[in-house]
């Protein structure tokens, strides 16, 4: 029982000091800056911070929520966020204890630092930096490795799953709700050499050749662009409105069958999305001094980066596709919820998809298995 509580006081000591790091995170990374040199200044005198201007909470406390040096404020978000980090990893290694589930614990924890950060930034930039969520799509699966099978974590083969489908879920609720708002007209600017086209494209053969050979399809399809040196259009009547037709078909019984269909359309989508993201997020920053960038379409379309789909494909690669589901119903009728709160205030809902997203997973982290097993007793499973 001791050792219990001293680890999670110790996970609590951890996630203050883990916090005072995110916030430099939170800072940093919109604005495009190192996050390790220049070391701790302030961002209104640039004085550098020594470490007792540092201590988690205690210095924001002690300096009554000012710098030493110019006087100017201090943000509450700073020690909000220290605290925030503290009680997390706290409570994350109350639940999964470090000595049950091994490194699963430590990666439970990073999983919380980056929807935390995600979410911070998506409240003040309206973005999510690829920064965060390509690299934690790897950390997820790279964790998925310690994982037991019977540790209620996903394995690796289930993290892959989970990413692949949660960023696949997401981005054909994208692709068919702008196909829907542009009342089913092709794109004007499709991407060179891969984007939504290719994802589009992974959507209808997935469906019919599983999510592999569906990836495959639309990355052909992304190199033949190359090798043309232009756009080769592929209709979305094409694509979008074949997926639809292949899934009614998948229903009456043809092919693989309505439910293999939709789990290989989705992964391939994801899998197609998740290289999109990559290959666009070396493309923008090789070139982000170009002065010409901001006018080049071929990069505005991916610039935007869909960043959403890649915390999903995060949040799935940690948690696994059950949990997914949890996190995304949770986000959705949170989201809905405050809208009507905000409806009702006649306010504007200027927050976007990202923080419910993390909310719902936090959800889906403490109760989920309670209410994945309770959906499957109500359906009798």
């Amino acid at each position: 029982m001791i050792p219990d509580v001293l680890l999670v006081a110790m996970a609590g000591v951890l996630g203050l000091l883990v916090g005072s790091f995110s916030n430099v995170l939170i800072w940093r990374l919109p604005r495009g800056e190192n996050i390790a040199f220049p070391p701790s200044h302030c961002p209104h005198c640039d004085h550098r911070l020594t470490p007792r201007d540092l201590v988690p909470v205690f210095s924001w406390l002690g300096l009554r929520g000012k710098c030493r040096y110019c006087r100017a404020p201090i943000k509450r978000r700073y020690p909000l966020v220290e605290l925030l980090t503290g009680a997390g990893y706290a409570l994350i290694a109350l639940l999964f204890p470090p000595l049950t589930f091994g490194w699963g614990t430590l990666g439970l924890m990073v999983l919380f630092t980056l929807l935390l950060v995600s979410s911070a930034i998506d409240l003040d930039t309206y973005t999510i930096p690829d920064e965060l969520t390509l690299p934690g799509v790897a950390l997820g699966l790279l964790f998925a490795l310690g994982n037991a099978p019977d540790s209620g974590l996903p394995t690796f083969a289930q993290a892959v799953q989970g990413a692949l489908l949660g960023a696949g879920l997401l981005v054909t609720i994208n692709n068919l709700g702008a196909w829907v708002l542009r009342r089913f007209r092709e794109r004007q600017f499709p991407e060179f050499p891969l984007g939504y086209q290719q994802i589009s494209l992974g959507l209808l053969a997935g469906a019919w050749l599983g999510p592999w050979w569906g990836a495959g399809v639309g990355l052909v399809s992304a190199l033949i662009n190359l090798l043309a040196r232009r756009v080769i259009r592929i209709p979305e009547l094409l694509t979008l409105g074949g997926l639809l037709v292949s899934v009614m078909l998948g229903s009456a019984g043809m092919g693989p069958g309505m439910i293999l269909m939709v789990q290989g359309a989705l992964a391939a989508a994801g899998a197609v999305s998740l290289v999109c993201g990559v290959y666009w997020w070396i493309h923008w920053r090789r070139h982000r001094e170009d002065d010409t960038l901001a006018d080049d379409e071929n990069v505005d379309a991916s610039a935007m980066g869909f960043g959403d789909v890649k915390l999903a494909a995060v949040i799935g690669a940690f948690l696994g596709w059950e949990r997914l589901l949890v996190a995304l119903v949770v986000a959705v009728f949170a989201g809905a919820l405050l809208g009507i709160v905000q409806m009702a205030m006649k306010r504007e809902n200027r927050v976007k998809f990202g923080p419910y997203l993390a909310l719902g997973a936090l959800v889906a982290l403490v109760w989920g298995n309670e209410i994945i097993s309770s959906y499957r007793t109500m359906l009798g499973f």
